[in-house]
Protein backbone atom coordinates (compact mmCIF):
# COMPACT_ATOMS: atom_id res chain seq x y z
CA UNK A 1 0.00 0.00 0.00
CA UNK A 2 1.35 3.20 -0.61
CA UNK A 3 2.06 5.94 2.05
CA UNK A 4 0.02 9.08 2.04
CA UNK A 5 1.40 12.32 1.21
CA UNK A 6 1.34 14.74 3.53
CA UNK A 7 0.22 18.09 2.68
CA UNK A 8 0.47 21.42 4.75
CA UNK A 9 -2.04 24.75 3.83
CA UNK A 10 -1.16 28.37 5.35
CA UNK A 11 -4.45 29.89 5.77
CA UNK A 12 -5.95 26.62 4.76
CA UNK A 13 -9.60 27.14 7.07
CA UNK A 14 -11.42 29.22 4.34
CA UNK A 15 -11.55 30.44 1.21
CA UNK A 16 -9.17 28.63 -1.52
CA UNK A 17 -7.19 27.77 1.23
CA UNK A 18 -9.85 25.50 3.10
CA UNK A 19 -10.91 24.44 -0.98
CA UNK A 20 -7.28 23.51 -1.29
CA UNK A 21 -7.35 21.47 1.84
CA UNK A 22 -10.58 19.31 1.33
CA UNK A 23 -9.46 18.71 -2.26
CA UNK A 24 -5.70 17.37 -0.71
CA UNK A 25 -7.73 15.32 1.81
CA UNK A 26 -10.16 14.10 -1.11
CA UNK A 27 -7.38 12.82 -2.90
CA UNK A 28 -5.95 10.71 -0.22
CA UNK A 29 -3.30 13.38 1.28
CA UNK A 30 -2.93 13.28 5.19
CA UNK A 31 -3.56 17.20 5.71
CA UNK A 32 -2.97 20.10 7.85
CA UNK A 33 -3.93 23.34 7.82
CA UNK A 34 -2.30 27.05 9.37
CA UNK A 35 -4.19 29.95 11.01
CA UNK A 36 -2.55 32.76 12.54
CA UNK A 37 -5.19 32.31 15.77
CA UNK A 38 -7.16 29.79 17.69
CA UNK A 39 -10.86 30.89 17.13
CA UNK A 40 -13.92 29.39 16.81
CA UNK A 41 -14.10 29.02 12.83
CA UNK A 42 -10.69 27.41 13.27
CA UNK A 43 -11.87 25.13 15.70
CA UNK A 44 -14.96 24.03 13.60
CA UNK A 45 -13.52 23.25 10.57
CA UNK A 46 -10.73 20.71 12.19
CA UNK A 47 -14.39 19.50 13.81
CA UNK A 48 -16.10 19.38 10.46
CA UNK A 49 -13.07 18.05 8.53
CA UNK A 50 -10.56 16.02 10.79
CA UNK A 51 -7.91 18.12 9.10
CA UNK A 52 -5.56 19.07 12.41
CA UNK A 53 -4.94 22.91 12.22
CA UNK A 54 -1.92 24.63 13.71
CA UNK A 55 -1.76 28.25 14.87
CA UNK A 56 1.18 30.73 13.81
CA UNK A 57 1.78 33.77 11.91
CA UNK A 58 3.57 32.90 8.94
CA UNK A 59 5.27 36.27 8.40
CA UNK A 60 7.79 35.06 11.55
CA UNK A 61 10.46 32.81 10.03
CA UNK A 62 11.01 31.28 13.67
CA UNK A 63 7.26 31.00 13.76
CA UNK A 64 7.22 29.32 10.34
CA UNK A 65 10.33 26.63 11.67
CA UNK A 66 8.62 25.78 14.68
CA UNK A 67 5.67 25.17 13.38
CA UNK A 68 6.67 23.14 10.17
CA UNK A 69 8.38 20.97 12.86
CA UNK A 70 5.18 20.31 14.99
CA UNK A 71 3.17 19.41 12.03
CA UNK A 72 6.36 17.00 10.92
CA UNK A 73 6.02 15.25 14.45
CA UNK A 74 2.15 14.81 13.67
CA UNK A 75 1.98 13.77 10.75
CA UNK A 76 5.19 12.94 9.10
CA UNK A 77 8.00 15.27 6.64
CA UNK A 78 5.71 17.70 4.61
CA UNK A 79 5.73 16.44 0.79
CA UNK A 80 3.13 19.54 -0.95
CA UNK A 81 2.95 22.99 0.63
CA UNK A 82 0.36 25.61 -0.39
CA UNK A 83 1.55 28.88 0.41
CA UNK A 84 -2.05 30.32 0.99
CA UNK A 85 -2.06 32.57 3.83
CA UNK A 86 -2.19 36.27 3.00
CA UNK A 87 -3.30 39.30 4.25
CA UNK A 88 -6.80 40.75 3.10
Amino acid sequence: MKKPRIALVTGGIQGLGAASAMALQAAGCRVAVTNITESDETLKFTQETSIPHFVWDVSDFDACAAGVDQVERALGPVDILVNNAGVT
